[in-house]
């Protein structure tokens, strides 16, 4: 049974860091991308950035480039999403996922996904 379980979220003020993590179980994902999706309140689901297991080319949303990082310690099975220069409006709750063999933003191309973590940003 595949498990992915978030942690690492919470409130931070405006230009503030929190690092998330994923931890990924009950098979192996060295083919499959893993990324981080977002959605605020009232918003959809929208792409965040992507990795593929095995390491090579981030991909990244336009909103967090420059900001945010994704990195995977594959040792250790898990994704991780470095966010700095924290905004209000990266207030959301994240969601890390797997299971596209291929890089995707559109949130139906993955498989398997975890429960989400909270993210809060005050201005």
């Amino acid at each position: 049974q595949v498990q992915l379980v978030e942690s690492g979220g919470g409130l931070v003020q405006t230009g503030g860091s929190l690092r998330l993590s994923c931890a990924a179980s009950g098979r192996t994902f060295s083919n499959y991308y893993g990324a981080w999706f977002r959605q605020g309140p009232g918003k959809e689901r929208e792409f965040v950035a992507a990795i593929r297991w095995t390491g090579g080319l981030a991909y990244y949303a336009d909103s967090v480039k420059g900001r945010f990082t994704i990195s995977r310690d594959n040792a250790k099975n898990t994704v991780y999403l470095q966010m700095n220069s924290l905004k209000p409006e990266d207030t959301a709750v994240y969601y890390c996922a797997t299971g596209s063999p291929t890089f995707d933003s559109n949130p139906r191309r993955y498989d398997y996904w975890g429960q989400g973590t909270q993210v809060t940003v005050s201005s």
